[in-house]
Protein backbone atom coordinates (compact mmCIF):
# COMPACT_ATOMS: atom_id res chain seq x y z
CA UNK A 1 0.00 0.00 0.00
CA UNK A 2 2.82 2.41 0.81
CA UNK A 3 4.74 1.93 -2.44
CA UNK A 4 1.74 1.16 -4.66
CA UNK A 5 3.03 -2.33 -5.54
CA UNK A 6 1.71 -5.75 -4.60
CA UNK A 7 4.68 -7.63 -3.14
CA UNK A 8 2.51 -10.72 -2.65
CA UNK A 9 2.45 -11.00 -6.44
CA UNK A 10 6.00 -9.92 -7.32
CA UNK A 11 8.41 -11.09 -5.89
CA UNK A 12 5.89 -13.12 -3.89
CA UNK A 13 5.55 -13.81 -0.19
CA UNK A 14 7.42 -17.11 -0.54
CA UNK A 15 10.47 -15.39 -2.04
CA UNK A 16 10.38 -12.62 0.54
CA UNK A 17 10.32 -15.12 3.41
CA UNK A 18 13.02 -17.21 1.72
CA UNK A 19 15.19 -14.09 1.34
CA UNK A 20 14.75 -13.29 5.04
CA UNK A 21 15.65 -16.89 5.90
CA UNK A 22 18.79 -16.88 3.75
CA UNK A 23 19.88 -13.52 5.19
CA UNK A 24 19.37 -14.82 8.74
CA UNK A 25 21.29 -18.02 7.92
CA UNK A 26 24.25 -16.09 6.50
CA UNK A 27 24.21 -13.71 9.45
CA UNK A 28 24.19 -16.60 11.93
CA UNK A 29 26.97 -18.37 10.00
CA UNK A 30 29.27 -15.39 10.57
CA UNK A 31 28.19 -14.84 14.18
CA UNK A 32 25.71 -12.02 13.60
CA UNK A 33 22.19 -11.49 14.92
CA UNK A 34 19.02 -12.60 13.18
CA UNK A 35 17.69 -10.32 10.47
CA UNK A 36 14.12 -9.17 10.30
CA UNK A 37 11.93 -6.83 8.32
CA UNK A 38 11.21 -3.80 10.46
CA UNK A 39 8.06 -1.71 10.43
CA UNK A 40 10.27 1.36 10.81
CA UNK A 41 11.26 0.92 7.17
CA UNK A 42 7.62 1.33 6.20
CA UNK A 43 7.45 4.53 8.21
CA UNK A 44 10.58 5.92 6.57
CA UNK A 45 9.29 5.06 3.08
CA UNK A 46 5.92 6.67 3.90
CA UNK A 47 7.65 9.80 5.20
CA UNK A 48 10.21 10.23 2.41
CA UNK A 49 8.17 8.73 -0.46
CA UNK A 50 11.42 7.07 -1.65
CA UNK A 51 10.98 3.32 -2.19
CA UNK A 52 13.83 2.63 -4.62
CA UNK A 53 15.88 -0.43 -3.71
CA UNK A 54 18.94 1.30 -5.15
CA UNK A 55 18.51 4.43 -3.03
CA UNK A 56 18.01 2.32 0.09
CA UNK A 57 21.08 0.21 -0.81
CA UNK A 58 23.26 3.30 -1.30
CA UNK A 59 21.95 4.73 1.99
CA UNK A 60 22.80 1.46 3.76
CA UNK A 61 26.35 1.40 2.35
CA UNK A 62 26.77 5.07 3.26
CA UNK A 63 25.52 4.45 6.81
CA UNK A 64 27.89 1.49 7.25
CA UNK A 65 30.81 3.54 5.95
CA UNK A 66 30.00 6.53 8.15
CA UNK A 67 29.74 4.20 11.14
CA UNK A 68 33.51 3.68 10.98
CA UNK A 69 34.23 7.40 11.36
CA UNK A 70 34.74 8.48 14.96
CA UNK A 71 33.52 12.04 14.48
CA UNK A 72 30.24 10.77 12.99
CA UNK A 73 29.79 8.42 15.96
CA UNK A 74 30.47 11.32 18.33
CA UNK A 75 27.98 13.56 16.52
CA UNK A 76 25.21 10.94 16.62
CA UNK A 77 25.95 10.23 20.29
CA UNK A 78 25.59 13.95 21.03
CA UNK A 79 21.98 14.09 19.80
CA UNK A 80 19.78 14.59 22.88
CA UNK A 81 17.51 11.70 23.87
CA UNK A 82 14.50 14.04 23.63
CA UNK A 83 15.22 14.57 19.91
CA UNK A 84 15.59 10.82 19.34
CA UNK A 85 12.33 10.31 21.25
CA UNK A 86 10.56 12.89 19.10
CA UNK A 87 11.75 11.21 15.90
CA UNK A 88 10.63 7.85 17.28
CA UNK A 89 7.15 9.19 18.09
CA UNK A 90 6.75 10.43 14.52
CA UNK A 91 8.09 7.18 13.06
CA UNK A 92 5.85 4.91 15.13
CA UNK A 93 2.91 7.23 14.51
CA UNK A 94 3.47 6.79 10.77
CA UNK A 95 3.55 3.01 11.17
CA UNK A 96 0.26 3.06 13.11
CA UNK A 97 -1.30 5.45 10.58
CA UNK A 98 -0.31 3.13 7.74
CA UNK A 99 -2.02 0.27 9.56
CA UNK A 100 -5.23 2.30 9.86
CA UNK A 101 -4.89 3.29 6.18
CA UNK A 102 -4.74 -0.40 5.19
CA UNK A 103 -7.85 -1.16 7.28
CA UNK A 104 -9.69 1.68 5.52
CA UNK A 105 -8.49 0.81 2.00
CA UNK A 106 -9.39 -2.86 2.46
CA UNK A 107 -12.78 -1.70 3.74
CA UNK A 108 -12.50 -3.73 6.93
CA UNK A 109 -15.96 -3.77 8.49
CA UNK A 110 -15.44 -2.60 12.05
CA UNK A 111 -19.21 -2.79 12.49
CA UNK A 112 -18.71 -6.57 12.48
CA UNK A 113 -18.15 -7.48 16.13
CA UNK A 114 -15.55 -10.15 15.24
CA UNK A 115 -13.35 -7.64 13.39
CA UNK A 116 -13.82 -5.03 16.10
CA UNK A 117 -12.85 -7.47 18.87
CA UNK A 118 -9.70 -8.53 16.98
CA UNK A 119 -8.57 -4.96 16.22
CA UNK A 120 -9.38 -3.71 19.73
CA UNK A 121 -7.59 -6.63 21.39
CA UNK A 122 -4.50 -6.16 19.24
CA UNK A 123 -4.40 -2.42 19.96
CA UNK A 124 -4.71 -2.85 23.72
CA UNK A 125 -2.12 -5.63 23.87
CA UNK A 126 0.28 -3.86 21.50
CA UNK A 127 0.07 -0.46 23.14
CA UNK A 128 -0.63 -1.57 26.69
CA UNK A 129 2.73 -3.11 27.47
CA UNK A 130 1.44 -6.66 27.90
CA UNK A 131 4.08 -9.37 28.11
CA UNK A 132 4.10 -13.17 28.34
CA UNK A 133 7.17 -15.00 29.62
CA UNK A 134 7.37 -18.25 27.62
CA UNK A 135 10.65 -19.58 29.03
CA UNK A 136 13.32 -18.02 31.21
CA UNK A 137 14.95 -16.60 28.08
CA UNK A 138 12.00 -16.09 25.72
CA UNK A 139 9.21 -13.56 26.13
CA UNK A 140 6.63 -12.04 23.82
CA UNK A 141 5.61 -8.44 24.28
CA UNK A 142 4.34 -5.41 22.42
CA UNK A 143 3.62 -5.78 18.73
CA UNK A 144 4.83 -9.39 18.50
CA UNK A 145 2.44 -10.47 21.26
CA UNK A 146 -0.37 -8.43 19.68
CA UNK A 147 0.23 -10.09 16.29
CA UNK A 148 0.16 -13.59 17.83
CA UNK A 149 -3.01 -12.76 19.77
CA UNK A 150 -4.65 -11.33 16.64
CA UNK A 151 -3.86 -14.41 14.57
CA UNK A 152 -5.01 -16.86 17.25
CA UNK A 153 -8.12 -14.83 18.07
CA UNK A 154 -9.03 -14.62 14.37
CA UNK A 155 -8.72 -18.41 14.02
CA UNK A 156 -10.80 -19.05 17.15
CA UNK A 157 -13.54 -16.58 16.17
CA UNK A 158 -13.68 -17.95 12.60
CA UNK A 159 -14.03 -21.48 14.02
CA UNK A 160 -16.83 -20.39 16.38
CA UNK A 161 -18.56 -18.51 13.56
CA UNK A 162 -18.69 -21.70 11.44
CA UNK A 163 -20.37 -23.72 14.22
Amino acid sequence: EIVDRDFLEEPGLNRTIMGDGIATFVSAAIGGPANTTYGENTGVVAMTKVASVYVIGVAAILAIGLGFLGWVQAFISSIPWAVIGGMTIILYGLIASNGVKVLIQDQTDLGDMKNLVIVATMLVIGLGGASIQITSEVALSGMSLAAVFGIVLNQILNFIEKL
